[in-house]
């Protein structure tokens, strides 16, 4: 058989293929799709998820009722005014001037309405050293913190003048903007150091500036078209900004990670000594394959989200199904073309110190994983041993995992002068800052039974210690209803603070509201949320989990057409997903070495994480899993003996395996360094799942448990050999060669 006389099948080699012939067609085509999509969804904008649709339970019935009544409640603002020490009191002269000089500048400002002072609303503290001036701000609340400037600036002027006491400001309106500052400078960062980091590493992989500028190149224009489609499609499905900070993080990683796959195997079939279009062939063939197989996995798993009836877990799990998507597409369409039009000129711009390593039959040979594969498989037991005791034993902090939404200071710590406003409030006024909120609905909110036993709420909710006060309640006569607005014992402590709702909701409701017919009173805010949030995705967590292992077993069986494949992909995936959690809890949790990564006093994993990690990495584990497989497969196809299959398939994917897991690691590490502790947690629970995977997974029980198993790896009961056959031809060797034999001679069945 010659050179070129191959025969390859299945879509990516097709893909691969036809895009080699049609060359300048495929990147046209793929430019176009990029532009257009970008222009498409810069002509659509993008609708993000309302509030009334991020929650079940009684968050959503809260918010449903506030939009049915037309009612675009106002983002409260608070002025904390405290004597910074000695004797001074909110009675005295002084105390009293100051109080008026933050009216007078807040409402100078005319962004604000609704302004109290505390004199009237009787919000001063028991030591009676702080107090609080309340106000509303004017204009719609979701878009506050946009206007909130302003009344800062005035009331940092008041501050200036009366320097014995501590005059700042806190609420919805200026969180919301110190989130939003933080936010867009967190990913502002990500931003300018993932894609060099990135670019950095391929330029050490490869040597040269070419072939390290593709990978870059493609995943950013995978990025940029689905960020496009996510503005077309949030009107089906509405997306938010988590949702693309998520989608760029996925597809930086997976869209680097496919094109090194596909360029390191073509590269290797070229310096193996065959022509440029027999190694793009074989490249289509192999890796193109296992892009596809891994990338549907990804896609599959990230679908897991869309069950979980959460709009902000939707929204992640579309909008990185998408990048996954279309980087997968690129990978195996556009980057096939280009290289057919780059030809040796891929080798463009070498690095002159970056030497390559030697070559050992076209395959880059490890030294390092030569030497550990050298003593994993001749004591494999010994090995799945240690290895898998290693990683229950990471795993085990995970038993006592403890979720919640974070609160100011948890997300941000102390490097935000808010924060201290934040905790300084809560020891004032406990629960001030984030009140619970009761949603109160009647046929006629005047009627003298309501009226009384909104009273009772009040008195009954202070009485029963679910508050200290003060409630405060506003009417809505022309829609019929009241909000009720109670600061909880506990104030940022979520689990005493829940403990005090559950108090409301149980207690305090049935006996008093509760008892007056046709009337609705759901309660909402920070700490309801959390607790609503938590209760919907304990009730997701078995379906998703069963929905992403079944197809992703289903996937590996017809990929691989074995059935101990299929299972040990699944055990393999778990345990590196419960390292990861293990990782989570001791560091976030628990605190051990959190000042490594500036996460003391954090406490708690943000609920929508462990969910999320487990779909996402269970997808991105299957890159290496089936890049691995697939190669010692190939091994055994040519006739080589298990172990020595075994050692062939991880040591020559040991290099393009380590480039990208260092990749990933680099992009992942990045987001654990961002301030915001919910997307240090992304990070580093990524970064070390991707880690474990790369390393003890794939190096050291992969390899020890296929040993094991010898040729059971590729048993698959007669009964399953009807199943569609999705595997490929990898090598010239595994078409043209005699019928592998197996360890007693007999006819490999894989």
């Amino acid at each position: 058989m010659g050179n070129g006389d191959i025969r390859v099948r299945g879509l990516a080699a097709r893909a691969g293929g036809w895009s080699a012939r049609h060359r300048w067609a495929a990147v046209g085509i793929w430019v176009l799709f990029v532009v257009l999509a970008m222009g498409l969804g810069s002509a659509a904008g993008r609708v993000d998820v309302k509030d009334s649709d991020q929650l079940k339970g009684e968050t959503h019935t809260a918010a449903r009722i506030i939009e049915d009544a037309g009612i675009d409640e106002p983002a409260s603002e608070n002025v904390l005014i405290q004597a910074k020490g000695g004797d001074l009191k909110a009675t005295d002269a002084e105390f009293r001037d100051a109080v008026d000089a933050v009216v007078r500048a807040v409402e100078g400002t005319g962004r604000v309405t609704e302004v109290a002072s505390p004199y009237d609303t009787k919000t001063i503290s028991k030591d009676g050293r702080s107090a609080l001036v309340q106000f509303d701000m004017r204009g719609e609340s979701d878009t506050a913190g946009e206007r909130v400037e302003p009344v800062l600036k005035a009331v940092e002027g008041v501050q200036q003048d009366h320097e014995a006491l501590r005059i700042e400001e806190i609420g919805g309106a200026s969180m919301m903007k110190t989130f939003d500052d933080a936010f867009g400078d967190d990913f502002k960062k990500a931003e300018y150091s993932a894609v060099p980091v990135a670019f950095g590493i391929l330029l050490i992989a490869f040597g040269a500036l070419v072939a390290a500028l593709l990978p870059v190149v493609l995943a950013i224009t995978a990025i940029m078209a689905t960020m496009g489609l996510m503005g077309v499609v949030s009107h089906v499905m509405p997306m938010s900004d988590t949702a693309n900070s998520v989608m760029l993080l996925v597809g930086l990683a997976v869209g680097v990670d496919y094109c090194l796959f596909y360029l390191r195997r073509e590269r290797e079939e070229r310096e193996a000594g065959r022509d440029a279009q027999t190694a793009l062939r074989i490249a289509a063939a192999t890796s193109g394959r296992a892009i596809v197989v891994s990338g549907v996995t990804v896609c599959v798993a990230m679908a897991g989200m869309l069950f979980t009836g959460l709009a902000e877990f939707e929204a992640m799990g579309l909008a990185s199904l998408m990048v996954v998507a279309v980087a997968m597409v690129g990978s195996v369409t556009v980057l096939p073309a280009l290289l057919s039009l780059l030809g040796e000129r891929v080798e463009k711009g070498r690095i002159p110190f970056l030497r390559r390593r030697r070559k050992s039959g076209g395959s880059q040979d490890s030294r390092f994983w030569t030497a550990v594969l050298r003593r994993v498989l001749a004591r494999p037991v010994i090995a799945v041993v240690v290895a898998t005791g290693a990683l229950l034993a990471i795993t085990a902090p995970a038993l006592g995992m403890k979720t919640q939404q974070l609160t100011l200071d948890q997300e941000f710590g102390d490097s935000l002068p808010i924060v201290q406003t934040y905790n300084r409030l809560n020891e004032a006024f406990p629960g001030g800052s984030e009140p619970a909120e009761v949603v109160v609905k009647a046929d006629d909110i005047n009627a003298p039974e309501v009226k009384s036993a909104l009273a009772d709420f009040r008195d009954r909710a202070i009485s029963s210690g679910a508050s200290r006060g003060p409630v405060e309640i506003k009417l809505h006569d022309a829609q019929n209803m009241a909000f009720v607005y109670v600061p909880l014992v506990g104030g940022s402590d979520l689990d005493k603070a829940g403990a005090s709702l559950d108090k409301l909701r149980d207690e305090v409701r049935p006996a008093t509201l509760g008892k007056v017919d046709g009337v609705e009173a759901p309660i909402t805010g920070q700490v309801a949320g959390s607790k609503d949030f938590n209760d919907q995705l304990a009730g997701a967590v078995v379906p998703v989990f069963a929905f992403v292992v079944v197809f992703a077993f289903a996937l590996m069986l017809l990929s691989f057409r074995s059935l101990t494949i299929a299972v040990t992909s699944i055990v393999l995936n778990l345990l590196s997903v419960g390292a990861a959690y293990g990782i989570l809890v001791a560091v976030f949790q628990h605190g051990w070495g959190a000042s490594l990564v500036g996460a003391e006093g954090v406490g708690a994993i943000i609920t929508w994480l462990p969910l999320f990690l487990f779909v996402i990495l269970f997808g991105l584990s299957m890159d290496y899993h089936v890049f691995v497989v697939s190669r010692i497969r190939e091994a055994r196809l040519r006739g080589l003996a298990t172990k020595d299959a075994i050692r062939h398939g991880v040591v020559t994917t040991a290099g393009v395996v380590t480039s990208a897991a260092v990749i990933m690691v680099a992009v992942f590490a990045i987001f654990g360094t961002l301030s915001m502790q919910s997307m240090k947690q992304m990070g580093v629970g990524l970064a070390a799942a991707v880690l474990i995977d790369a390393t003890i997974i794939r190096g050291v029980l992969l390899p020890a448990v296929m040993a094991l198993l010898g040729e059971r790896n590729w048993y698959l009961p007669k009964w399953l050999h009807r199943l569609p056959d999705l595997t490929h031809d990898e090598t010239p060797q595994a078409v043209a060669g005699a019928a592998a034999r197996d360890d007693e001679g007999e006819p490999v069945k894989v």
